[in-house]
């Protein structure tokens, strides 16, 4: 539940042993009606069995560090919200704005003034998108002002300054796969890790054969957003001879994205494990 890490802190100050369990691994186990009784007895089953992985118990401190980061991600989507509506607005009476945060916010007060000059837009509108456009700035700078605070827990935390050295992971990823792992030891090794972000590829059998599809997707959609968008900069900025412009030779550019992004999973886990 929500508060899973605060009771586990909590009876582990006690002196009891707490083991966390994946949710929707215990209701494969629950039989028939939900009740307290038959949870308890799925959350029992669940918990002998080897192959279901416990939850890592989080610190306050990584609990804190996720909670920026969706409230960095809330604003994120409230801010693109704005901005699509306030494009959508102005292109209803002729006026074209560029894609993007920044390119609309250096060009639209220049359009503004071109469109009251030709009597295109009525001045209580344009009172109004000046207003909308306070508010997009209101945000970005909300939006700044979490990016800093996450900039400040990295200073002080050795794991994310360390997986930081890999190339595509910024402050961002490394904040929020620290925050989100908790514990690399947990995981057996960098595979399992990768498999767990979602960066492998799924897998159907029957009779002895086996069939790879594509992209598993499990795991936490935000740490593999991240990951991906990483590996996509450095891939698009990649030398010549190295073994991403061999990969892209003969595989497609998005391939080479997701094989770099579990390559930064794989090398994290190693450097947070076992100290490679």
């Amino acid at each position: 539940c929500s508060t899973s890490h605060y009771w586990a802190r909590t009876l582990m100050s006690l002196g009891h042993r707490v083991k966390i369990l994946p949710a929707q691994h215990v209701k494969a186990f629950l039989l028939r009606d939900k009740t307290d009784a038959l949870d308890a007895q799925a959350i029992w089953v669940a918990a002998q069995q080897p192959h279901i992985l416990p939850v890592a118990v989080k610190t306050e401190r990584q609990q804190a560090c996720m909670a920026l980061h969706g409230m960095r991600r809330q604003l994120m989507k409230m801010r693109i919200m704005q901005t699509n509506a306030l494009r959508a607005i102005v292109g209803e009476f002729g006026i074209a704005l560029p894609v993007g945060h920044n390119k609309l916010l250096k060009t639209i007060q220049g359009e503004l003034a071109k469109a009251q000059q030709a009597n295109l837009l009525a001045a209580d509108l344009v009172v109004s998108i000046q207003e909308q456009l306070k508010r997009i700035n209101a945000m970005q700078d909300d939006i700044d002002q979490i990016g800093q605070r996450l900039h400040a827990m990295i200073q002080e935390d050795r794991q994310m300054q360390a997986i930081q050295q890999i190339p595509g992971v910024g402050d961002l990823t490394a904040s929020a796969l620290v925050s989100a792992v908790g514990d690399f030891s947990s995981f057996k090794s960098a595979r399992q890790l990768a498999s767990w972000v979602g960066l492998t590829p799924r897998q159907v059998g029957t009779g002895g054969k086996t069939q790879q599809l594509g992209l598993s997707k499990r795991g936490d959609t935000y740490l593999r957003t991240l990951l991906i968008a990483g590996a996509r900069a450095v891939v698009s900025k990649a030398q010549k001879s190295s073994w991403i412009t061999r990969l892209l030779e003969r595989r497609h550019f998005n391939v080479a994205v997701v094989a770099l992004a579990n390559k930064m999973a794989r090398t994290a886990w190693a450097i947070l494990a076992k100290g490679a």
